[in-house]
């Protein structure tokens, strides 16, 4: 145990239920420690972290603000981004001592759920780091008065559904008027030689020639793209096309508050709060490398004001801001352009993510978490948009699976990816998880139930689930070790008597003397999407005691101790690699149409599973016995049930 957190629960003499508190207390503890690095302080402070009273996992500012502020006055309470726990200081010891003794255990309502919060002190300002704005972006608030905000937005009329002088439309998830001339969502670009018989409307002048006298442009903008959002409406991930405009872009915001995330191609996440009447500034890194976009939703995760000060934080940098939910309000924005009559050079240079250094094999958790980090979480949060628009059709084998669970069954979908399991039985209690947020963000736009968490410790409670699959994910673990742990964490969550259903990638791309569909797809036009399709195979009954196959073979030497790059539609030459994903171009607005800004292509690690080795794998987890197994066009699967 831990002396810090053996130290921080201490005591003489403890309860049935103050024991069992206890030992949630310490999983938390250890949870945080090894996931997060938050290490509790081995003494009572003004600071606790609250582990499950997170926006992660469903609880919000207000409900958890009302339960710790009935043990004191609160100074501060810091909600991290989509993670399961909270931070808050008290103004004094005393009251952090109360609601450590008095909160611990103790359950909060929160809409139709509850959730159990177990407190640990902490050194005060723990985790409150913040992550820059991307190079090149300014944000002014208050850049316009109230009365100019009306007057800028009576100057807009919306009233025709078909205006060929701004060319109007009304899109799929927003209202746009185009002014000085007309913006080509078929081909992202302007027509330069056709302007629109109206210029820039008289009401901008003011505004645009502050902008010049305050620096943000050099040249008055000659094109104005108006954007009219409601509530729950967005726009995909786009870079700005390098071709049509010039280095500056403006962004005014008016109407409503707004979140608008900023990506780049390595998967760094930064979210931006857009206040009502701010001026964005876009130029350098942030103009040309991160894309942009807005994520269609009814409530945003904003910075909340903390009453001891005036000052408002307006942005979300990284994942560690104070922050509550704000619904979202009908959005105008001014978005002022400047069209480019040269070729365009605009594109900076930068680390590109097609041709990365090829890393080591892992030789401790130490690196094998860092490579997964890399090659796998940073990844998927990069490509998440088009990941998920390639993964929209569920597997008829899985299908089965689910569909043979009894009414009212628990199950968790552990790496959940968009979701596409969650609704396949509507008899079931379906909830999923996942390690990219922005693929957890994408089954809460589609209405499932998932949450953020690393599929080696999912904060779920131990035989709470009859039935667990996890599709597709072990064999991101770059390690036997964490391979086995991930096994581990599905029987844990299981029921006695549940099953799992896993499916990993396979060595063996023809099996039976029958090439799999990725295999036969080698003409694809983008490769990277492969997934089995299910028709010829039987499953293979096993007994009870599993005995593992002679055959497996250690292919898994990589060249100078470092991980080879696959090529895709090919069979597999090692069992340890980095497999290519390339972004789709226009598909998800996630690219410029340039011809200077390629398609970036992203590299995800697999330890691809000879015949027999999931099987080895499983049974080395106690409590559990292999009830078939089968080789599904390019995957091995198991069904395993718990004892």
């Amino acid at each position: 145990m831990e002396p810090t957190v053996e130290t921080n629960v201490k005591s003489v003499r403890r309860s049935k239920d103050e024991k069992k508190v206890l030992r949630k207390l310490l999983k938390a503890s250890h949870t945080l420690l090894k996931h997060e690095g938050i290490i509790p302080a081995s003494q009572p402070t003004k600071s606790l972290v609250v582990a499950n009273g997170g926006l992660g996992n469903g609880v919000s500012r207000e409900e958890l603000s009302a339960a710790l502020t009935e043990m004191g006055e609160v100074e501060t309470l810091v909600m991290p981004r989509h993670k399961p726990y909270a931070f808050a200081t008290y103004r004094s010891q005393e009251s952090a001592r109360k609601a450590h003794m008095h909160l611990n255990g103790e359950k909060l309502q929160c809409g139709e759920n509850s959730v159990t919060l177990y407190l640990s002190y902490v050194d005060s300002g723990t985790c409150l780091k913040r992550s820059p704005l991307p190079e090149g972006l300014v944000l002014v608030e208050d850049f316009v008065s109230l009365e100019e905000e009306a007057i800028l937005l009576a100057a807009i009329d919306w009233s025709s559904t078909n205006d060929d002088v701004t060319a109007q439309k009304a899109l799929k998830h927003r209202k746009v008027k185009h002014y000085g001339f007309e913006f080509r969502y078929d081909n992202n670009n302007v027509d330069k030689d056709k302007p629109l018989p109206a210029g820039l409307p008289e009401e901008c002048l003011p505004v645009l020639e502050r902008c010049v006298k305050d620096g943000h442009i050099v040249t008055m903008p000659d094109q104005l793209t108006v954007n009219q959002y409601e509530v729950g409406q967005g726009i995909p991930p786009h870079v700005d096309t390098h071709s049509a405009f010039e280095d500056t872009i403006l962004s005014l915001s008016l109407g409503a508050k707004v979140v608008m995330e900023f990506r780049h191609p390595d998967g760094r996440l930064v979210s931006v709060l857009l206040p009502e009447r701010s001026l964005l500034v876009m130029k350098g890194e942030s103009r040309y490398l991160w894309t942009h976009g807005i994520t269609p939703r009814k409530f945003d995760m904003v910075p909340a004001c903390d009453p001891q000060s005036s000052a408002h934080t307006t942005s979300v940098r990284g994942t560690n801001s104070s922050l509550t939910l704000n619904k979202r309000g009908t959005r105008t924005s001014f978005t002022f352009r400047k069209i480019r009559h040269d070729p365009c050079h605009c594109v900076p240079s930068a680390p590109s993510p097609s041709q990365p250094s090829p890393p080591l094999l892992p030789c401790c958790h130490a690196d094998a978490a860092q490579l997964e980090e890399e090659y796998v979480h940073q990844v998927y949060n990069a490509i998440a948009p088009h990941f998920s628009s390639t993964r929209h059709s569920p597997w008829p084998r899985v299908c089965h699976f689910l569909s043979s669970l009894p009414a009212g069954s628990v199950l968790a979908d552990v790496g959940c990816g968009n979701g596409k399991y969650l609704g396949v039985n509507p008899e079931v209690i379906a909830v999923g998880c996942d390690r990219s947020s922005a693929l957890v963000q994408i089954c809460a736009d589609r209405g499932f139930q998932a949450f953020v968490s690393d599929a080696l410790s999912v904060p779920l409670r131990a035989a709470s689930c009859d039935a667990c699959i996890s599709i597709a994910v072990i064999h991101h673990f770059s390690t036997q070790e964490r391979r086995l742990a991930a096994v581990r964490e599905l029987v844990r969550l299981l029921k006695p008597g549940g099953r799992a259903l896993v499916y990993v990638w396979a060595f063996e791309q023809e099996y039976n003397k029958q090439k799999s569909k990725y295999l036969k797809d080698q003409n694809k036009e983008h490769p990277e999407n492969h997934g089995p399709i299910y028709n010829t195979s039987e499953d293979r009954q096993l007994a009870d005691n599993y005995k593992p196959v002679d055959k497996i073979q250690d292919v898994s030497k990589v060249t100078n101790g470092k991980l080879s790059v696959h090529t895709n539609r090919t069979a597999f030459n090692t069992q340890d690699l980095l497999v290519p994903w390339h972004l789709k171009e226009g598909k998800t607005g996630e690219l410029s149409k340039s011809e200077n800004s390629p398609a970036p292509v992203f590299h995800r690690y697999y330890h691809v599973f000879q015949e027999g080795e999931l099987e080895q794998l499983c049974v080395q987890v106690a409590g559990i016995k292999v009830q078939s197994s089968y080789h599904d066009q390019g995957n091995w699967c198991v069904i395993l049930e718990k004892e």
